[in-house]
């Protein structure tokens, strides 16, 4: 599938997330030493990698919520 396209039904609850989302898929990719096809199709990615840049994401979000939530900024 091409950058941006996804069969999931899911909707953004915030649509200008989505490009934030993107940066964020970027970085963790980068900091797990994962390169992220330039076309956007992700059938040659290995499984494993792509759900450790979804995992890494995650992470990532749990901890920018909690730490917004405890009134710490980044």
């Amino acid at each position: 599938m091409a950058r941006g396209q996804s069969r999931s039904n899911n909707q953004l609850v915030i649509p200008q997330a989505a490009q934030a989302l993107e940066q964020l898929k970027y970085e963790v990719a980068q900091e797990l030493g994962i390169e992220i096809p330039a076309d956007g199709y992700y059938g040659f990615m290995a499984t494993r990698d792509t759900g450790a840049i979804g995992g890494h994401m995650v992470r990532r979000m749990v901890q920018i919520a909690e730490q917004q939530l405890s009134g710490n900024r980044l």
